[in-house]
């Protein structure tokens, strides 16, 4: 994703993002992030989400996933009110917090063994899945959307008016 940021011209970083004009997007992100800014705090975000979650309950404060009064029906109102939150966090300390949060959740994620990744329902907090799959869902799979939605920028700056 870094080497993707670091591709792109002034002209290309500093361009606001126009998706959501095409019908496949039907996605709320696709109106929702205006820049890259956005993006690096959703993902940011999405990582307070798992060391929280995951922190808390292993000192046995249980609490879920999601933030109280979101749940996986409403989150896309909880990805609003992150966007919200950070209108005013200049890109610099965006990319800062995220690089920061990614290396403590690349921490946490080594204090675990396999079994305690992978295996379902080894903690009762985590319901029927596993810690592991919570950890993709806040690193890799989110890493994989924002690296398509910057692609998917470059392309449209890129191609003949």
């Amino acid at each position: 994703m870094w080497a993707l940021i670091d591709s792109m011209t002034e002209e290309e970083f500093n361009a606001p993002f126009e998706f959501g004009d095409d019908p496949k997007d039907k996605e709320a992100h696709w109106k929702r992030d205006k820049n890259l800014r956005d993006n690096l705090v959703h993902l940011y975000e999405w990582h307070q989400l798992l060391l929280n979650w995951i922190n808390s309950n292993m000192k046995g404060n249980l609490v879920p996933f999601l933030q109280e009064p979101y749940d996986w029906k409403t989150y896309g109102n909880m990805n609003m009110k992150f966007w919200e939150k950070h209108q005013s966090t200049p890109y610099e300390e965006a990319k800062k917090m995220l690089l920061q949060s990614h290396e403590e959740v690349l921490a946490l994620i080594e204090g675990f063994t396999d079994e305690d990744l992978f295996e379902k329902k080894r903690f009762n907090w985590t319901g029927t899945t596993s810690i592991g799959s919570y950890c993709v869902s806040s690193t890799s799979s989110h890493y994989d959307w924002a690296i398509k939605k910057i692609k998917r920028q470059i392309k449209k700056l890129r191609s003949p008016k």
